[in-house]
């Protein structure tokens, strides 16, 4: 007898609750789901051309972009997709790795277009960035082409990338003149080749580019004669030396850095060296005699 009245409070209870949802209430039609929004699909992180970067950690997928007119180190020129065997794979390709090489050459092409030349003929540099695992994960199958700008050339031992700051788009960046432009050196006490006017002394002029064949970047220098003739044909080439007119030509190469290496870079940068006085103009079309007595 003692509980009977929790019994009928709770009856009770129940009986407001049913009474409650007998009557919907004004302006409602009783279906209280049915003008529910459906949740938003969760949207996948692509980046866009023309954006830039104010960090030069290759994955960005957590950073906002920024006016390129603003401060930045990083410019997105070009978006390609992974197909084939690389987009079945079950994680992506990693960022240094002969998997990206593909990605490598699609973005080497487009930043050729962009700049307004051979990148590699400047302090410019491009890399083909992938997905995070997370992003894969989620059906991303994009690869990012970025620019970015370098400090001096790297020195024999090839020094670490120096990527520095810039304003502006890079677009249009090596068309001539242009001060990113390799064109005259000398050679600085830690064997760092500093940009000079041509009208200035120095020893040094860059002539231009060659591609190596070879898979490691110290296998170069396993054989440095056949560099050095590789780099004495651009020379002739580059002062219209004629066919049969070759005479001795110094000539001083430099290899990208180990993480151009590895990004997919083979250019090995040609500089005609003179080893008598310092000279104040370009070899550029003045034939042997230049080379000769410059």
């Amino acid at each position: 007898m003692g509980r009977q009245p929790r019994v009928l409070v709770a009856a009770a209870l129940i009986g407001v609750l049913i009474s409650g949802c007998a009557a919907p209430p004004p302006g409602s039609d009783g279906d209280l789901v049915d003008d529910w929004r459906p949740l938003a699909a969760a949207q996948q992180f692509t980046p866009r051309v023309g954006a830039c970067y104010t960090v030069s950690d290759p994955n960005l997928e957590d950073h906002e972009p920024v006016d390129c007119g603003q401060p930045h180190v990083l410019e997105t020129i070009h978006v390609g997709t992974f197909t084939g065997d690389l987009a079945q794979r079950p994680t992506p390709p990693r960022f240094y790795s002969a998997a990206m090489r593909p990605a490598f050459a699609e973005c080497d092409a487009k930043a050729r277009e962009f700049v307004g030349g051979d990148w590699r003929d400047g302090r410019v540099a491009v890399q083909a960035v992938p997905p995070s695992a997370g992003g894969w994960q989620g059906g991303a199958r994009w690869f990012r082409c970025d620019l970015f700008v370098l400090s001096a050339p790297s020195s024999a031992g090839g020094s670490p990338d120096s990527i520095m700051k810039q304003v502006g788009s890079l677009r249009g960046a090596l068309k001539m003149p242009s001060p990113l432009a390799h064109t005259c050196f000398q050679l600085d006490p830690y064997d760092q080749l500093l940009s000079v006017n041509c009208a200035d002394p120095h020893r040094f002029e860059y002539v231009g580019i060659w591609t190596s064949p070879l898979e490691r970047r110290d296998d170069v220098g396993r054989d440095p004669a056949a560099a050095h003739a590789q780099c004495r044909k651009l020379v002739y080439r580059f002062a219209r030396v004629p066919a049969g007119g070759e005479v001795g030509a110094g000539t001083l190469y430099r290899l990208p850095s180990e993480q151009g290496w590895a990004r997919g870079d083979r250019g090995v940068r040609c500089y005609f060296w003179t080893g008598g006085p310092e000279v104040s103009r370009s070899i550029r079309g003045r034939g042997a005699s230049a080379i000769q007595n410059p």
